[in-house]
C-alpha cells in the first residue's frame, strides 16, 4: 500500500495548509487545516477535511465494510449500514485519539441482533485493522440498532 501527499499550500500560493493524497489504487483526495487566528499564514482555510478527520473516517469505513461482508456472507438480508464515530483527543502533543464510540444503525429483513454484534465483534477484535491500531491509544466502546426494512 502506498499515498503520496504533496503540499499545495493555498490556490497555488505556498501559505496555508492544503495537501493532496494520491492513494496507490489511483485516487485522490484533499486535506486542509483549520484557520489559525493568531498567526493565520501557519493555518489552513477550512476547504476540506482536517487529516485526522480522514483517520476517523477510514476506520469507520473499514468497520462497516467488515460488518456488511460478515452480515452478507452469514446470508442476513442486509439492506444498509452506517456508523457514526464520535472521538476524543489527547489535550497535549501528540493530540492522540483517546476514545472512540462507534454507533452502528444496521437495516434489513429479519437481521438477528445476535449477528450484528457478532459482526460488529469480529471487525473490532480481528478484521479491522484501522480500529485495532487505534485500539492502541483510544478506548473503543461501540453500540448498535437494527432497523427492520
Amino acid at each position: 500500500m502506498e499515498c503520496t501527499v504533496n503540499w499545495t499550500g493555498a490556490l497555488g500560493t505556498r501559505s496555508g495548509m492544503g495537501f493532496v493524497a494520491e492513494t496507490g489504487s489511483g485516487h485522490t483526495l484533499v486535506m486542509d487545516g483549520a484557520p489559525d487566528a493568531v498567526k493565520p499564514e501557519n493555518g489552513g482555510l477550512n476547504l476540506a477535511p482536517r487529516p485526522l478527520e480522514l483517520l476517523l473516517a477510514g476506520t469507520g469505513g473499514c468497520t462497516a465494510y467488515d460488518v456488511v461482508l460478515i452480515l452478507k456472507r452469514g446470508r442476513h438480508d442486509v439492506r444498509g449500514c452506517s456508523v457514526k464515530l464520535e472521538a476524543d483527543r489527547a489535550e497535549t502533543d501528540p493530540k492522540v485519539f483517546t476514545r472512540i464510540n462507534m454507533h452502528f444503525t444496521v437495516s434489513g429483513k429479519g437481521v438477528p441482533a445476535a449477528a450484528v454484534e457478532r459482526a460488529i465483534a469480529m471487525s473490532h477484535d480481528k478484521y479491522c485493522s484501522a480500529s485495532v491500531m487505534l485500539g492502541k491509544t483510544a478506548q473503543i466502546t461501540t453500540s448498535f440498532e437494527v432497523v427492520e426494512v
